[in-house]
């Protein structure tokens, strides 16, 4: 553990990203203040967060909405930096989209106006998804940058797998980024654009993001045309809550940041699963290929990368890591 290094808010903690950031910050010596969405009459439970080292000194929970933005403003009074996890995920569509994106729009909007209002609040780091970037609907080069936008229409028009997610985190980002232009002088905003999550997870629930990249070892069809999509970039939740903590200690950080290290085609995903898990029954590449229709550029970490920060994890360290968490919380059985 290390030294003291001030306090910070999470939003989201009891999700994939939050929760693995929660528990490097407590490593690094921060204390956190963190938020989970109360559910009245369910009882959360929260022992992975309450057991992790350090966590009964420097880890205070507090419950919060996006629904209702000034919900937050507790967790977030005497921080120095906040990072703002929390989003609505609904890749069903139980929800019209228009519904998700207001709730996602309103609850950053209120977050940055209760980081304002708390005159401690320095930084904060939106964790945005590469889904803002990767459907421009233009012809991009192999690899888009942070100039890239994702176009909503093209979305719309694309109907696909979690399109209402991929609305909410486009319009929401650029929502926050017009915040920090409005109030840059007393607020610096961050984005961090993280591609495709991967690999072992402190949470009970199973993350979305690993059910997309585990589909065809958890035979989960529906998900097998987006992870077409968006298989061409992934990074490791390591790496990804490395650079969260990156970004905030960076003193020169300003505007989109890409967090992406690897990827593949989804072809080549059937044959690498096939001979690093022969236990599972895989798709064959063969079989893959009439899921490939648009292609999705991949995404480019140089900003990232020219700042200093260094990915650590291999693609084949996402899988392995990821396969054994699920095997050990029992969302893999062998079937070979």
């Amino acid at each position: 553990m290390e030294g003291e290094k001030g306090r910070v808010c999470v939003t989201g903690g009891t999700g994939y990203i939050g929760s693995w950031l929660i528990m490097r910050l407590l490593e690094r010596g921060y204390s956190v203040q963190t938020t989970m969405r109360s559910n009245p009459g369910h009882t959360k439970d929260i022992g992975f967060l309450t057991g992790l080292p350090g966590a009964s000194e420097k880890l205070q929970i507090f419950n919060a909405d996006l629904s209702i933005p000034e919900s937050f403003s507790a967790a977030i009074e005497g921080c120095s930096g906040v990072f703002h996890v929390a989003t609505p995920i609904d890749f069903e569509d139980k929800e019209p989209e228009e519904i998700v994106t207001k709730r996602s729009i309103d609850g950053a909007l209120g977050i940055l106006n209760a980081c304002l209002n708390s005159q401690t609040v320095k930084r904060v780091i939106y964790t945005s998804s590469s889904a803002a970037v990767l459907y421009s609907g233009e012809d991009v080069d192999d690899e888009a940058d942070e100039s890239v936008w994702s176009d909503v229409d093209f979305i719309k028009a694309l109907k696909i797998y979690g399109g209402s997610y991929a609305i909410s985190k486009t319009l929401t980002e650029r929502a926050v980024l017009e915040f920090g232009e409005k109030h840059g002088l007393e607020l610096d905003i961050v984005t961090i654009i993280p591609s495709l999550v991967i690999g072992p997870f402190i949470c009970p629930k199973l993350p979305s993001s690993i059910s997309v990249a585990l589909a065809m070892i958890l035979g989960n069809e529906d998900a097998y045309s987006f992870l077409a999509l968006i298989a061409s970039s992934m990074v490791h939740v390591d790496d990804l809550a490395r650079a969260h903590i990156f970004l905030l200690e960076y003193p020169n950080a300003k505007g989109r940041y890409i967090c992406s290290s690897d990827g593949m085609s989804i072809q080549q995903m059937s044959e690498f699963l096939a001979h690093n898990y022969p236990e599972f029954q895989i798709p064959t590449p063969d079989s893959m290929k009439k899921y490939e229709g648009f292609k999705t550029p991949g995404l480019l970490s140089k900003k990232l990368l020219d700042s200093g920060f260094r990915y650590k994890y291999s693609f084949k360290e996402m899988f392995d890591e990821a396969v054994q968490c699920c095997r050990e919380k029992g969302y893999l059985q062998f079937n070979g």
